[in-house]
């Protein structure tokens, strides 16, 4: 729809009231369209992760080189299942040791683990289980889900190190991991136990 408005010399032009109209249109489009995907990352950033059923847990531990550990990971419950058959660590298959995100493995300073070097910094922690030894990778690409994307990143790894097959004192429930003050890093999971030392 076109409109003459008369201009102050009394001349009358044509202003496209249509054209002006569908760019205001466009304009609030966009502005709304920017604002609900702003509220989604906001609130996507805000998860409330204590809500998953696998809830976040923290162990720290401050090791007596001076080297602060921190193992951040989320914590499944057996439920009655069966280790190996109903729920991970799988024979031979890569495991998150943990649930949800990839646990996140750090170091203020650089250590040893096993007596091999790992310098500071934050690590994806993962695990495979044989028949007799675990096999331990520190992968420097920490930020993913699980350890979907494990084969892609595999050139990350910072250090893998193997330690015996153990069995826990006690059923874990929950997974769980303990750091002591003297570096000894344990991993409970039902009646499996990862036991590492950290210097």
């Amino acid at each position: 729809m076109t409109i003459f408005v008369a201009t102050n010399n009394g001349q009358l032009t044509t202003n496209n009231f249509q054209t002006k109209l569908m760019k205001k249109v466009f304009a609030t489009l966009v502005i709304a369209t920017l604002a609900i995907v702003s509220t989604a990352t906001f609130a996507q950033k805000k998860e409330d992760k204590s809500k998953r059923p696998s809830k976040p847990a923290i162990a720290t531990q401050t090791i007596a080189s001076g080297a602060k550990i921190t193992i951040d990971y989320s914590q499944p419950l057996l439920k009655g299942r069966i280790i190996g058959k109903d729920v991970e660590p799988m024979e031979s298959k890569i495991w998150r040791a943990g649930a949800n995100e990839a646990t996140v493995f750090e170091t203020s300073k650089d250590i040893t683990v096993e007596g091999s070097k790992l310098p500071k910094g934050k690590y994806a922690f993962f695990a495979i289980k044989n028949e007799d030894f675990w096999t331990l990778i520190f992968n420097k690409t920490w930020k993913t889900w699980g350890a979907y994307d494990y084969e892609k990143n595999k050139a990350n790894d910072a250090l893998i190190v193997k330690v015996r097959v153990a069995t826990a004192p006690q059923s874990f429930e929950k997974l769980t991991y303990t750091i002591s003050k003297d570096g000894h890093v344990s991993l409970g999971w039902g009646n499996e136990l990862i036991s590492f030392k950290v210097q």
